[in-house]
């Protein structure tokens, strides 16, 4: 199986007035191509800065960062921002769209930063818009969306530069129930079709949606092992 991310010996500390607070502490983790994988834990886990550190917002104190077979631990900031927009698919519980662009401008928006054409990035933003279900709402702006659908948007902007892993962070933290369901379908629907995801919660039932559970408890994994929940399914529809 090929690694999409392998991190070793992770950590992260940061300094405050004289105290030193270890974010994490020796984090090794390999995930691998199509996997969806949950980073759980209680706030104060790490989950947000092993998440930052996925996502190349943040660089660690110390360890290695190999992602999608690029040693990205010490990389430059500008370099960073490259591997960022070419490889990571950001999905954030708070959408983060641009709210006087249309839904079809902020799926753009990423094509922009890696040199497509104008006629190119429409082609493509129209592909995952309509992979989402927003095909007849493109020309919307976020404020006459349902949550549910700037939701969507995020997704289908996540998925425009077809990235090595979609990494998204409480996606359904900001959405009813029923709503959070359908996002949950959704993203198990990009998993389906060959996408890695990696995704942050401290919800239990949407930690279930995943394939595997990695928790995390003062900077360090404490436990890593398969959804057997997900795996009993599975193999109910095979059979």
């Amino acid at each position: 199986m090929q690694s999409i991310i392998q991190l070793s010996q992770i950590a992260k500390s940061y300094k405050i007035g004289t105290e030193v607070i270890h974010a994490l502490r020796s984090v090794s983790l390999d995930i691998y191509k199509n996997e969806y994988v949950a980073l759980m834990g209680p706030s104060g886990s790490g989950k947000s800065t092993l998440m930052n550190v996925l996502g190349c917002l943040d660089s660690p104190s110390s360890g290695e960062y190999v992602l999608n077979g690029k040693s990205v631990a010490k990389m430059p900031d500008n370099e960073l921002a490259d591997v960022r927009n070419k490889e990571i698919g950001f999905v954030f519980q708070s959408f983060n769209l641009l709210p006087r662009s249309t839904a079809l401008d902020n799926v753009m928006l990423p094509l922009v930063y890696a040199g497509f054409s104008k006629e190119q990035r429409l082609i493509r933003a129209k592909e995952v818009l309509d992979q989402v279900g927003l095909g007849e709402r493109m020309m919307h702006k976020p404020n006459e969306l349902s949550g549910g659908q700037r939701q969507r948007v995020a997704i289908a902007r996540a998925l425009v530069n077809k990235p090595a892993i979609i990494l998204a962070d409480e996606p359904t933290g900001n959405l009813d129930s029923r709503t959070s369901v359908e996002i949950m379908g959704l993203l198990e629907e990009i998993h389906r079709q060959g996408n890695t995801i990696v995704l942050v919660t401290h919800e239990e039932d949407i930690a279930q949606h995943a394939h595997r559970i990695v928790r995390l408890k003062d900077g360090e994994v404490e436990r890593d092992y398969k959804n057997e929940t997900i795996t009993t399914v599975s193999s109910r529809l095979v059979h």
